[in-house]
């Protein structure tokens, strides 16, 4: 244990001595193009330039970033892979098995990263027990957002579970408001999707359907539940909705043209860009009972030659962590911190709720990872299952048949 620990320092030092002699230099591939996405990804730019590193920047917009890996898996079949990646759940693993990502274990136990980050996102970051990659926020995914001026017209309290939320927006409906705000793209169906599942079935039913992939679990009558619930919703979206990118959802409510979207807390960041405050302006609930899907950005560190790369990418992952970047980031973002102990002053209602909700799911066991932003599974699973739940939404497919084809998709994709 003893040698262990010494070889950890000297090789945090020896780290740390290379990092002083090279320039920082990291080419980082992501896909945070939003006016909200964007102005937290320069946080981290201004960061790694302020102590000395030149950054060039990998933006890929699109698809909830499947343009992005399909860049990168170019570059890295190449050989040419960048410094660090936006990656996330078990594509790190994925990427790391067909020997593409490094270790940045030395900078991690240097830093203290098993006490600062909740078990289950730390394990998530290493590959073989190294750390690979660095998060840099937790994302609640199954979050209601509403539009605070439509709601007190209406005389509607923001929906805390779906049948409130099937009350509001028939009322809505009767009114002439159009009550959802949707993108028809596949990943936006997902996230729609695993909201209700697990607002209707609770978090074990979530926890064996779509980490376990429990069979008996995606053949039940709970899970035809799901499927009733989302043919409901699909009546509340406009005949526009096809296509459209989740931003302009968002606008959709900051403008008042919808009521409610449900989204990650990523749209917390378009609704503040826009200068709308959380809880006056904007109402933010979640229909979970509890449990908390979670998507976490993470870098994940691709192998690179030469000093001035690798220097770079321990400054970079340094930053990640940094208890400064965690919070300014997050602010700008509209996540809450991966590091447990960033305090939460400065943040405003949402987030505060987002922080204390994560903190009583770490206690109750009820942090769960989100399939629909590639957090629970690897891609082949989960892309079965988004492929059934979208048919089913652009379809009159019935759930019984959704049921049916969501068994035999998973059955086939193992």
């Amino acid at each position: 244990m003893k040698k262990s620990v010494l070889l950890t320092s000297v090789l945090a030092l020896s780290l740390s001595a290379t990092a002083a002699m090279a320039q920082p230099k990291a080419e980082v591939l992501h896909w945070w193009t939003s006016g909200g996405e964007a102005a937290a990804v320069k946080v981290l730019k201004d960061e790694f330039s302020a102590n000395g590193g030149t950054w060039t920047d990998m933006p890929v917009a699109g698809g909830g970033g499947d343009a992005a890996m399909t860049a990168l898996r170019a570059r890295v079949l190449s050989g040419n892979a960048p410094s660090a990646v936006q990656l996330k759940g078990p594509s790190i693993q994925e990427w790391y098995e067909e020997g593409a990502i490094g270790n940045i274990d030395a900078v991690a136990k240097a830093e203290g990263w098993d006490e600062l980050l909740p078990e289950a996102i730390a394990d998530q970051m290493k590959c073989d027990g190294a750390y690979c990659a660095a998060p840099v926020n937790v994302h609640r995914v199954d979050w209601i957002w509403g539009n605070s001026k439509i709601l007190a017209d209406a005389g509607i309290d923001a929906p805390t579970n779906w049948a409130e939320f099937n009350a509001a927006a028939e009322k809505l409906q009767g009114m002439g408001i159009t009550p959802l705000a949707h993108g028809g793209q596949a990943w936006q169906d997902a996230t729609m999707f695993e909201a209700v599942a697990v607002g209707l079935g609770g978090p074990e039913f979530f926890r064996k359907a779509f980490i376990e992939l429990d069979m008996d679990t995606l053949k039940s009558d709970q899970m035809k539940a799901v499927f009733d619930q989302m043919r409901v919703m699909r009546g509340y979206v406009d005949d526009n909705f096809s296509g459209r990118d989740w931003n302009l959802a968002t606008a959709m409510v900051i403008n008042g043209e919808a009521a409610f979207q449900i989204m990650g807390d990523w749209a917390k960041g378009e609704f503040m860009a826009a200068g709308k405050v959380p809880g006056k302006d904007f109402t933010c609930t979640s229909p979970s009972g509890g449990a908390y899907l979670y998507n976490v950005d993470s870098f994940a560190f691709f192998n690179v030659d030469g000093e001035d790369a690798i220097a770079g990418q321990q400054l970079l992952a340094k930053l990640v962590m940094g208890s400064n970047f965690q919070k300014v980031f997050n602010l700008n973002k509209g996540s809450v911190p991966a590091r447990l102990d960033v305090p939460m002053d400065e943040f405003e209602f949402c987030g505060r709720q987002s922080n204390a909700d994560l903190n009583t799911a770490i206690d109750q066991g009820f942090l769960l990872p989100s399939y629909a932003h590639g957090m629970a599974l690897r891609s082949a699973q989960a892309g079965a299952i988004t492929d059934v739940v979208t048919a089913h939404f652009n379809s009159d497919m019935s759930s019984e048949d959704a049921v049916a084809a969501l068994a035999q998709a998973v059955a086939n994709s193992l």
